[in-house]
């Protein structure tokens, strides 16, 4: 097809303006309210989610116990043990020798 440099030139007839609807179609129109309805259907159940999860936490945090509390009551009588003394392997340190009375060094 060969452009035509006349053709270029001559003014043409104006088209005529046809007016859209502000709201659409009828396609696009139910496509919005599908959109919208989704995205009402989504809030509820994220919210409902959301409480179902604080109703849970609260049921668990009223039947926890407070402060655990420990099961054996401790004694002050008993000493610290030592389980390297209790089973015997503990160095023998040897003996200090007591230090000269006089505080003169030896040569």
């Amino acid at each position: 097809m060969r452009i035509d440099p006349r053709n270029l030139l001559r003014r043409k007839a104006p088209e005529p303006v046809v007016a859209a609807p502000l709201a659409g179609t009828r396609a696009e129109r139910m496509q919005r309210v599908q959109i919208g309805l989704f995205g009402l259907l989504a809030m509820v159940l994220l919210v409902a989610l959301a409480d179902i999860v604080v109703s849970r936490v609260r049921q668990t945090d009223a039947a926890a116990v407070p402060e655990a509390a420990p099961t054996v009551a401790a004694s002050a009588s008993q000493a610290p043990s030592d389980p390297l003394a209790d089973a015997g392997v503990v160095p023998v340190a040897p003996e200090a020798e007591p230090a000269p009375a006089g505080g003169s060094a030896q040569n």
